[in-house]
């Protein structure tokens, strides 16, 4: 239960779970057999924004090095098609049809949250709703297992002045954004040192403000202000990794490239005005909202090769402090690409095999929404070079960091380790399905198990009357041919399965209510 007490947000009865199963630490000499860990998530980046998955208008150098050295998977996909649930998920281990969080919900409530001059100057509108204080996280398990956990970037699962918070999850120490509508800006007014408001050298300009752009005046200046919060943040990354060598650490960098606004070094963007050429504005509209831009695509394709140079300089400070041969590092990114803010995922291919225009990728539950790329590297145990087409999820990321640092998941859990993938040795467990229920954009949910996927969409839309699509992504990647009406019998199994897995989540705003009634009438 959420109160409010002396202008404070506080949380009734929560209590973080201390019985879950968990592993003694080990003694200090055996410590340094176990590797560190870096997460890598990136935001809103396309399975098709690499190189390495097909990319040929973005470089990205580092990361196409860094799947040579490692395994590519190409049929990995993320836990929900929107922020804050697919970063539940990699916390918890749960998939869609168990997790408490489900949607993006802004926890309205509280007064003015969308006000950033209001926010600024009362942090209790700041964050998101939060969890509930029994979760149990993977950075919980690390931390019980003796690693130091660090998280820097985004964060957007929880609220200042509650127990929903980093430092009250597993992580020792944070530095990033607390909450995601902040992220709206890349020059924001603070960031968060642990509980602790950091002041930037940036002026107070809203997230979503617009200018006269009939004047020629397009205003680089007004938006490119003195601290870039992605180079505040891999700071305090590189700054952790130094830290109390003798003990593993578990980093989770969850940084907000290249979800929009499109702003980037201006370095970079020269760099990419000079190899696009002439191209056309970005003026920002009520619909796709954020800041205008003059050079929209040179300003994406600069944010991804931004963080694409500071991961090879992560990977060289790894190198120079003897640590690259004993750290797994994980890149993946949190959903499909936007279509919003002036990123023009069809321009730039960004979904690679898939559709990634408006209605299929960002926010929906097609393949363009959810598949998302991975990279996993580990000299001496990952095989150079290799391509894994197995299955996998977000929501398995908990159970295979388990299985590298040595401690079991939670019971119950949706994952699987894919650990004996990244080995090539063992015997490795496959899913019967995967599953996903999103309460957004109308309502979805979608069930893919083998080469088949169910989705049904408008669940939530009052002013349609949907039936479920049937696809064979085998035979159809881009899910072009809605096989329902040839196979009644295979959508019934599926939307069986699915309720069966379904549990009606604990907040009203995260329900399918269409399927939910259609399901209490005896389907």
């Amino acid at each position: 239960m959420y109160i409010w007490k002396k202008g404070m947000i506080l949380l009734c009865g929560l209590v973080i779970c201390a019985g879950c199963r968990r592993r003694e630490v080990q003694p200090k000499d055996q410590k340094n057999l176990r590797p560190n860990i870096v997460f890598i998530l990136a935001d809103d980046l396309g399975y098709g924004d690499l190189g390495s998955f097909g990319q040929e208008l973005i470089e990205t150098p580092n990361l196409d090095a860094l799947a040579r050295d490692g395994m590519r998977f190409t049929q990995h996909y993320s836990g929900a098609p929107v922020c804050a649930p697919s970063r539940y998920m990699i916390l918890t281990g749960k998939h869609a049809g168990h997790a408490f969080i489900r949607g993006n919900d802004e926890w309205n409530e509280r007064g003015p949250v969308w006000d950033y001059r209001a926010v600024a100057h009362d942090s209790t509108l700041e964050g998101q709703r939060p969890m509930p204080g029994n979760e149990v996280f993977l950075s919980d398990l690390m931390q019980k297992a003796g690693y130091r956990t660090g998280l820097f970037g985004k964060w957007g699962l929880g609220a200042p002045h509650t127990e929903s918070i980093p430092t009250e999850s597993g992580f020792d120490t944070f530095f990033g954004y607390n909450c995601q509508r902040q992220a709206h800006t890349y020059y924001p007014l603070h960031l968060y040192r642990d509980r602790n408001r950091v002041p930037l050298e940036n002026d107070t300009i809203p997230p979503h403000s617009t200018f006269e752009v009939d004047k020629g005046n397009w205003g680089e200046e007004l938006f490119e202000q003195g601290d870039y919060a992605p180079f505040r943040i891999y700071s305090a990354l590189e700054d952790f990794i130094g830290e109390s060598p003798d003990r593993p650490f578990f980093a989770y960098w969850a940084t907000p490239i290249p979800h929009v606004p499109l702003q980037a070094p201006g370095k970079w963007v020269s760099y990419y005005r000079r190899k696009f050429g002439e191209e056309p504005r970005y003026v920002a509209g009520k619909r796709n909202g954020y800041f205008p831009h003059r050079y929209p695509r040179a300003a994406y394709a600069a944010m991804i090769s931004y963080l694409d140079a500071q991961i090879g300089r992560l990977i060289d400070t790894l190198k120079k402090r003897g640590l690259y041969e004993n750290t797994l590092i994980v890149f993946t990114s949190d959903n499909g690409p936007s279509y919003a803010g002036g990123a023009q995922p069809e321009w730039f291919n960004s979904g690679g095999l898939f559709p990634a225009g408006y209605g299929r990728a960002k926010g929906f539950l097609y393949e363009g929404g959810i598949r998302v790329p991975l990279i996993a590297s580990w000299p001496g145990h990952i095989r150079p070079g290799t391509v894994s087409d197995l299955p996998t999820a977000q929501y398995d990321l908990l159970a295979t960091f388990g299985a590298v640092a040595g401690f079991e998941p939670p019971d119950p859990a949706d994952g699987i380790s894919f650990l004996p993938t990244l080995l090539g040795s063992g015997m490795q467990q496959r899913h019967d399905f995967l599953l996903w229920a999103y309460p957004e954009y109308g309502g979805q949910l979608a069930l893919r198990a083998g080469d088949w996927k169910l989705i049904w969409r408008g669940l939530n839309d009052t002013d349609l009357n949907p039936e479920p699509e049937l696809y064979h992504l085998g035979e159809d990647p881009q899910e072009r041919n809605n096989l329902a009406e040839s196979y009644p019998e295979r959508v019934d199994s599926l939307l069986r399965l699915f309720h069966k897995e379904y549990e009606v989540p604990e907040i009203p705003l995260f329900r399918l209510k269409k399927y939910e009634s259609r399901f209490r009438a005896g389907h």
